[in-house]
């Protein structure tokens, strides 16, 4: 039985790994901001999650298990939070590309 939950632990290692060298080349090749926040926040907060999972059943049982469960939560809350605010900032400062867009749902909101 240990085996197998060290394989498990391992594969989320390697996994939350793999999101998080994505979204590393994603912030370095996308060309505006929008584009970067979205690669800096999304798949680099699964990868975290990933790496903290299988951190945790490697620890199980352990008192640092409670330590990688409050990382995963302030994680999760702060995140969307600071791309929001991120966000809000580029498109007031206008840096982003207009093209890129689909839609933009900011268009009747003032620009202070």
């Amino acid at each position: 039985m240990s085996t197998a939950l060290d394989v498990l632990a391992g594969f989320l290692v390697l996994a939350g790994s793999t999101f998080a060298l994505t979204a590393a080349i994603g912030v370095v090749r996308f060309p505006d901001t929008l584009s970067r926040m979205h690669s800096a926040t999304k798949p680099q907060v699964l990868g975290l999650l990933l790496v903290l999972a299988g951190a945790a059943i490697r620890l199980r049982g352990h008192a640092d298990v409670g330590m990688v469960i409050l990382t995963g939560l302030f994680t999760i809350i702060t995140a969307p939070v600071i791309a929001n605010r991120v966000g809000q900032l580029a498109y007031r400062e206008q840096s982003f590309r207009d093209d890129l867009l689909a839609r933009d749902e900011m268009a009747d909101e003032p620009r202070d």
